[in-house]
């Protein structure tokens, strides 16, 4: 499988909420249909890649998330929870 190249750095410095918002700006401009062939497919590439982030995002804040148990003398202990 190829790697997909980098986001550009516009994209790659937003946090997750800032890109979901121009997002959903971008979505609701192209629902709108106002905008000319060449705008709406420059936003549609955009936005493409603004998904990619938000995914990317995701799939960070996923490692991230520990599951907590605890034994049955009180230890606790951590390990990767399962979301899927």
């Amino acid at each position: 499988m190829a790697k997909e190249p980098a986001l550009p750095k516009d994209i790659a410095s937003l946090s997750f909420e800032d890109a979901l918002r121009e997002l959903e700006t971008i979505v609701q401009q192209l629902e709108q249909g106002r905008t000319k062939l060449d705008e709406a497919i420059t936003a549609y590439e955009r936005g493409a890649l603004l998904k990619r982030h938000c995914e990317q995002k995701l799939a960070e804040a996923k490692m991230k998330v520990e599951k907590i148990s605890f034994s049955s003398d009180g230890t606790a202990t951590s390990q990767p929870a399962d979301l899927a």
